[in-house]
């Protein structure tokens, strides 16, 4: 072998085992952090059993068992963006909601377990009779813990992840975190965020430290982000006088921003599973941050502009009705939030429909159509729609021969799905759908504000956001940016709640629908009703599935009394608290304001005149 053949020979095998150990040096130290969550989990389960079930074996002291429950909870807010990031369904049992978890498609509901089930055997006084449910649950938390170590023990970590997992976990804190979601009747979540956003800051220097020594000051800023946000959280405050919207305009928004900026000149990859909150988005609140096509069905329903402008045409066309004599604009006008004003919709045959035509807006980014969620998704909803008896009364097959006998028509749709060799019934649904799939514009004053600029919003609007995101409690069901039900920050589950809505504006009868539980008869699901978004709600009055409530004004009034059940109304399964809110005069008129801030922007149609 030539001497230069060798030398060259040489030189590669030493740049493979250079690239190698670089490899085995990234996994170490995306690795490590694995090791520290295993000694987390192994503390709160530690602690758990020999401190905590002891005392809840012997102690009568509300005190003493409270105080020792919220340092558990403080122990696991150290290890929770691990745990919601590799074991999400197993967390959904660790400090998930005190409520059952419904599988539908088994018709059958499972106990909830964990924190949260805890603090309210605890809260607001221990009560002794419940001692030995208390015990079980700690006994079942023990058990879980024990899960959680099995499967960390089982697989690794990679920087991507971790990077991931931190972003997601800044996104948990402003949307669940600050709003009383994770710890709902002692409201003491403020107390955890310095501990969480500080298992953050350890997590970045353990794992994610500079390869680029170019990038070292973006690291070294980093960490004084963290340090500011930690200090700030970390001042005696009351749950109702935390400034929340400082602490993500001027703390976590920013923090979001650098470790994005980071993660692009360290070239850590984003993850790219196809989630619907797009992980390339540098803050929560990015104007393109949600894939549309996160929620459509299939492949093959994927949203265009083409078939988003036919679909515009279809939805103010009286051809999709069986006497041609309605639309869909007709009940959902743009004006009024594609809603109708309407208490409940007219009935194609005269008089209404049982139900408040819902606004479409931001309908697109939810797991379930119609108050009800009998559809999940918007192309079984657009069928639904054309072919109720009450509605529209028409037929898809029947539609599709109209449409045919278009010339224009068979041009639009040609262009919208050029592969099909005629118009079939799904590419009318699809078409609708993406229709429907533009208008979630996300360019209100709140968006400019949450973007930066200071004066989008005025004193009492912003003081409305921190009431609807503290006090008034509207956010741990009305899930920031969306302000619907879909459950931040994986965006996967829509919810729906049980609020006890009455017949009548002043309360004094039940209302009889039966809510999702016609078609899941589950008792936690009878008058079960979706949550819908809050974006353009100042447009859509009026409220509720009934219509009920012709304001703003009257419907905070009924959440400040605490639904049904605080009206006198006996639901027996209402989720929402009974309990009043304590709003002032003053303080609904501030949340009134902050819900103006959400309406949208005008933006130009699909189709271009």
């Amino acid at each position: 072998m030539k001497k230069s053949t060798l030398l060259v020979f040489l030189f590669m095998i030493a740049g493979s085992a250079l690239l190698v150990c670089q490899c085995n040096t990234k996994q170490t130290e995306a690795d490590a952090a694995r090791v520290e969550v295993l000694a987390g989990i192994e503390q709160l389960q530690q602690f758990l059993k020999d401190t905590l079930l002891p005392l809840a074996t012997a102690t009568e002291s509300s005190e003493a068992l409270q105080q020792t429950f919220r340092k558990a909870r403080r122990q696991y807010k150290e290890i929770e963006w691990a745990v919601e990031y590799f074991m999400p369904t197993t967390s959904r049992f660790v400090n998930g909601p005190a409520l059952d978890e419904l599988e539908l498609e088994e018709n059958k509901a499972v106990p909830p377990e964990g924190f949260q089930v805890i603090e309210e055997l605890i809260y607001p006084s221990f009560d002794t009779n419940n001692r030995e449910e208390l015990i079980r649950n700690l006994k079942i938390m023990t058990g879980t813990c024990e899960r959680m170590k099995q499967h960390f023990n089982a697989i690794s970590f990679s920087k991507e992840q971790v990077m991931d997992a931190m972003r997601l976990q800044l996104y948990r804190i402003i949307t669940l975190g600050i709003t009383g979601f994770d710890m709902p009747v002692a409201l003491g979540g403020l107390e955890e965020l310095p501990v969480s956003l500080n298992s953050l800051k350890q997590l970045l220097q353990t794992s994610l430290s500079p390869v680029q020594s170019k990038n070292e000051s973006l690291f070294s800023e980093l960490l004084a982000q963290y340090e500011k946000a930690i200090t700030f959280c970390s001042k005696p405050v009351s749950f109702n006088d935390f400034n929340r919207a400082l602490f993500i305009t001027q703390y976590i928004n920013p923090l979001c921003e650098q470790l994005h900026r980071y993660q692009q000149e360290e070239q850590i990859a984003f993850v790219q599973d196809g989630r619907v909150y797009k992980t390339e988005a540098a803050t929560l609140f990015d104007a393109d941050g949600f894939d549309v096509n996160g929620f459509t069905p299939a492949p093959e329903y994927i949203f265009t502009n083409e078939k988003a402008r036919l679909g515009e045409r279809l939805f103010y066309d009286n051809i999709l009705s069986v006497n041609n004599n309605r639309n869909c604009g007709s009940c959902h006008q743009p004006e009024k939030a594609f809603s109708d004003g309407l208490k409940t919709s007219a009935s194609l045959n005269g008089g209404f429909i049982q139900r408040n035509s819902p606004s479409l807006s931001y309908a697109a980014l939810q797991h379930g159509q119609f108050w009800d969620m009998r559809r999940t998704d918007l192309e079984t909803q657009s069928a639904d729609v054309i072919e109720n008896k009450e509605e529209m009364h028409g037929s898809l097959k029947e539609v599709v021969i109209k449409l045919e006998q278009h010339k224009e028509y068979k041009t639009l749709f040609a262009k919208a799905f050029p592969s099909a060799a005629a118009i079939e019934p799904w590419q009318v649904q699809n078409a609708l759908a993406s229709y429907i799939r533009s208008l979630a514009n996300f360019n209100s004053r709140f968006d400019a504000y949450m973007r930066g600029d200071a004066n989008a919003m005025n004193t009492e609007e912003v003081q409305g956001f921190n009431l609807f995101m503290g006090k008034a409690k509207c956010g741990t069901c009305h899930f920031m940016p969306l302000f619907n039900g879909t459950v931040p920050p994986n965006f996967q589950k829509t919810e729906s709640e049980v609020l006890g809505t009455p017949a009548d504006a002043g309360g004094t009868q039940p209302d009889k629908d039966e809510g999702r539980w016609k078609m899941h008869p589950l008792p936690q699901l009878l008058q079960s009703f979706k949550t819908p978004t809050v974006r353009n709600a100042a447009l859509t009055a009026p409220y509720m599935h009934n219509g009920v409530y012709g304001s703003l004004e009257e419907l905070l009034q009924f959440y400040n009394k605490g639904g049904g059940e605080g009206l006198g109304l006996k639901t027996g399964n209402q989720t929402l608290p009974a309990d009043s809110l304590g709003l002032t005069a003053a303080e609904t008129k501030a949340i009134i304001a902050f819900i103006h801030t959400l309406n949208d922007a005008p933006k130009p149609a699909v189709v271009k005149k």
